[in-house]
């Protein structure tokens, strides 16, 4: 069991990481980066058959698509970008100036835990941060060998020992005290509600997101086999554990007989009255959802449920009356399970998916399906949300990984839904830019920036992270070898060197005293 001295032990490595990456260029960050995206996408197949294996949520396939989104893919989707070198604006003369976070703690969830990890991971190298992942205590095998894999990876292509670390054995006390901890430069929490709030309440900053109950209109001018096809594909897309999976689907009266026959088509189930009640009464049994549904396929929640479908069924829709709180098919259910309602025209379509974002998942994201421009403005306008998919499957639509947005498996949902961040997150939430900023009148002159940067490719070794003599921190297993390393290692500096050496040693007296 990893205990907090030893924790600690991980945030100051990763603290000396992040100083000595911190002075790395963009041509060895993109060596470094490229390399762990490598490594990450040749083990997604594995990778994905352990998740499901340890969590028992989820399909392997869709789970190694997700794994590939977020390694290969996340790289490709920024390629080009740079987070690392100076940027000039003579118009404004304004230098801007990088300036990484430096240790990043990542908690990941048990939903998604590689694919998580791979992005955080891959999003802190790129912006020249150290990470230090807590993973959720039933995906903790699977969070720390896809850790390991890219720690391994990462420091083979020339980054500083200690520059990705995992928690082994993750606690709820341990990963208070590491939020807690003046180490610890931001938090980057996806999870629950309660652990993105304990972020907050840290002390630290983080970025949290908000949870997630999306729903869905399909609007009488839809092209309605097409969006049948793409709503049951998408709820029943690694069994519905992305928070952006479709959790409420509103028909507009008009079609909704001949969207029920599409959606059976495509492989939904649409029960009766009294299967959704039992349905109802299995998922939420004491007013809140049943944590055993999540991530489980339709055939077996139907079975506890006591209901009788054909094993192939992909996904279970249960119709109901009003979208209120009492309604507890209205709620969020991450299981391939659809509540659905209809409208009698599209303004109270409208109404009703501002009714299920109220219920929850404000600021997170919305669907609709529609040819009518004016329909999809008002839906957009009037749902309180920062993402509104159109005419795609939510769960992909919205994460970025079927439309155009940045690809994510952290969903900012901004002001509205207490979020520190509206957006999908990227990279350049883990940096901030200083500014160098000229006398704007026209008679002081700029000098001339171009050209210049303050960083270098690696050169010479890297002088090994200090240790006591009984260190006992339990550390990410990592091979030891000279490493590459910043040619202006000089500029950590020998006091810095030795502050951290005075530290180690006060922390080892403390604890010989403790016993």
């Amino acid at each position: 069991m990893t205990n907090i001295a030893q924790a600690g032990h991980m945030l100051e490595r990763a603290r000396w990481a992040a100083a000595a990456y911190a002075d790395y260029d963009q041509a060895a960050v993109t060596n470094i980066v490229d390399a762990v995206a490598e490594a990450a996408y040749a083990q997604a197949e594995r990778l994905a058959a352990e998740t499901v294996t340890e969590t028992g949520m989820g399909v392997v396939a869709d789970k190694v698509t997700k794994n590939r989104a977020c390694s290969r893919g996340i790289v490709d989707y920024y390629r080009g970008e740079d987070y690392v070198s100076p940027r000039v604006d003579t118009a404004r003369k304004i230098v801007e100036m990088p300036r990484p976070a430096g240790v990043v703690l990542a908690l990941t969830p048990t939903t998604n835990p590689v694919a998580t990890v791979y992005f955080k991971t891959i999003l802190a190298l790129m912006t020249r941060n150290a990470v230090v992942i807590a993973p959720h205590p039933r995906a903790k095998q699977c969070s720390a060998d896809a850790a390991r894999l890219l720690a391994e990876a990462a420091v083979a292509a020339g980054a500083p020992e200690g520059i990705v670390q995992v928690i082994e054995e993750p606690s709820i006390p341990l990963v208070q005290a590491l939020m807690a901890d003046e180490r610890t430069d931001v938090i980057v929490a996806t999870g629950g509600t309660g652990v993105v709030r304990a972020a907050y309440s840290s002390g630290n900053p983080a970025l949290g997101v908000g949870p997630g109950n999306v729903p869905v209109f399909v609007e009488a001018s839809a092209d309605i086999n097409a969006a049948a096809k793409r709503i049951v594909d998408s709820k029943a897309f690694d069994n519905s554990v992305l928070c952006t999976n479709e959790s409420v689907l509103i028909a507009e009266e008009a079609i909704a007989d001949k969207l029920r026959g599409a959606l059976t088509r495509a492989g939904a189930h649409i029960l009766d009255e009294d299967g959704a009640q039992r349905l109802r009464a299995y998922m939420f049994a004491d007013g809140h959802l049943n944590t055993d549904v999540v991530g489980r396929d339709a055939a077996w929640i139907a079975g506890q449920a006591g209901l009788r479908v054909t094993p192939k069924t992909r996904v279970l829709i249960a119709p109901f009356n009003d979208v209120i709180t009492e309604e507890m098919l209205a709620h969020e259910k991450l299981s391939p399970v659809l509540g659905m309602t209809t409208a009698a025209d599209a303004a109270r379509g409208i109404r009703a998916a501002r009714a299920v974002v109220r219920i929850g998942g404000a600021g997170h994201s919305a669907a609709i399906h529609s040819e009518n421009p004016s329909v999809i403005t008002d839906f957009a306008a009037q749902v309180p949300v920062l993402r509104v998919s159109v005419n795609v499957g939510n769960s992909t639509g919205s994460s970025g990984l079927e439309t155009n947005l940045a690809p994510s498996m952290t969903i900012g949902t901004g002001f509205v839904g207490r979020s520190s961040i509206g957006e999908n997150l990227q990279p350049h939430n883990l940096i901030n830019w200083a500014r160098v900023a000229y006398n704007s009148d026209a008679g002081v002159p700029m000098g001339n920036f171009a050209g210049l940067n303050p960083w270098h490719s690696p050169a010479g070794p890297v002088p090994e992270y200090p240790r006591a003599s009984n260190d006992r921190s339990g550390a990410p297993v990592v091979p030891q070898r000279n490493y590459p390393s910043p040619a202006r290692t000089s500029d950590l500096g020998l006091d810095a060197l030795r502050a951290e050496l005075r530290a180690l040693v006060a922390e080892e007296l403390a604890q010989l005293i403790k016993r």
